[in-house]
């Protein structure tokens, strides 16, 4: 079976990502925004590194993404707002205009190979496994 371009997710509005919370080792759930840029997923953390699901990923990067009927698994790292300037911009600026909102610190990506990067301030890559 052929994988679907991410590009064909581009126009829904959100996706919902499974972090280990690391305190409790226990699943946790969010629904949360994402824009599509080149074949990636990129998400977008309002609060920066206070938001608890980065903070999961920074203990364990291992994460889940469901979006429509697709089921990922993958490894997550938070983009750097200095090594990752052009792309952190780039996702920026695709969430202005998709949300009207675009300064969260942006994390996750997805290509065909199953590869996640998150786009949030700090920025995080995730990798199916």
């Amino acid at each position: 079976m052929d994988l679907p371009s991410i590009q064909e997710f581009a126009d829904k509005k959100v996706l919902y990502l499974t972090t280990i919370g690391r305190r409790t080792g226990l699943p946790r759930q969010i629904e949360i925004w994402f824009v599509v840029y080149r074949d990636h997923f990129y998400l977008l953390a309002e609060t920066g590194e206070a938001a608890a699901w980065v903070k999961n990923i920074r203990c364990n990067p291992e994460v889940g993404v469901r979006i429509a009927e697709r089921q990922i698994g993958a490894m997550a790292r938070v983009l750097s707002r200095e090594a990752d300037r052009e792309l952190w911009d780039q996702v920026a600026a695709i969430a202005n205009r998709k949300y009207g909102w675009g300064d969260g610190l942006p994390s996750l990506r997805h290509n065909g190979a199953e590869t996640l990067r998150s786009s949030h301030s700090p920025g995080r890559e995730l990798r199916a496994g």
